[in-house]
């Protein structure tokens, strides 16, 4: 595999680092042909950092290793898709990804996934806690914190947004973009909920009566 991936001048080459089970981007690093080497040998990532010009294996000192599960290259055979299984949180911050800020610099609530990656009540439920710890305890750089600080009319505005964003998605016929639409919209929901102060087991009672 080496033999024809195109390093750059420096000798380098871009790996995304990809949860094989959600899909979540959690970091990107670069790796030298030693690195890969290592990474394709001992199955955990291994990359060249450029600015203390030497090879360092993710978690080493941390514990928070990733587990190879499947190396992929791009169609100009020069950047790698790394999908792993990672212990622990891949960013150095703490945070499971190291893409946890929009382009308004704030911070956004992870996806959060079961241990079977299927979506389930348990999954909702936790996500609804999240947001309504967001709400007590209004931490600064949150976007759950600035939807609260906006008030209900932002809250209601973006419930519209991306309610209109799922209905594109479903005429576009994406699957995907659907289903990351959804996603969206379910998070802003459940802000609403929160805001005013509807819980998770009342809807249900309203489901169930339904039913």
């Amino acid at each position: 595999m080496i033999d024809i991936i195109k390093f750059n001048e420096q000798g380098l080459v871009p790996a995304i680092i990809q949860d094989y089970k959600s899909g979540q981007v959690l970091m990107m690093a670069y790796m030298n042909s030693e690195s890969l080497q290592l990474t394709l040998d001992t199955g955990n990532t291994w990359f060249y950092s450029r600015s203390r010009q030497q090879l360092w294996m993710k978690g080493e000192t941390s514990e928070h290793i990733q587990k190879v599960k499947d190396i992929r290259y791009d169609c100009d055979q020069d950047t790698l898709l790394i999908l792993v299984e990672q212990q622990g949180v891949a960013c150095h911050t703490g945070k499971l990804s190291c893409f946890y800020r929009n382009q308004d610099h704030y911070e956004v609530e992870p996806p959060v996934f079961c241990s079977d990656n299927k979506l389930d009540l348990a999954v909702i439920e936790e996500l609804f806690d999240i947001i309504r710890g967001r709400k007590e305890q209004m931490p600064t750089g949150s976007y759950t914190t600035y939807l609260f600080e906006k008030g209900l009319d932002k809250i209601l505005k973006k419930v519209g947004e991306e309610s209109a964003e799922v209905i594109i998605a479903a005429k576009n016929e994406e699957k995907a973009e659907l289903i990351y639409e959804s996603a969206d919209l379910i998070y802003h929901l459940l802000v609403l909920l929160v805001e005013k102060g509807v819980s998770i087991s009342e809807v249900l009672t309203e489901l169930r009566g339904r039913r």
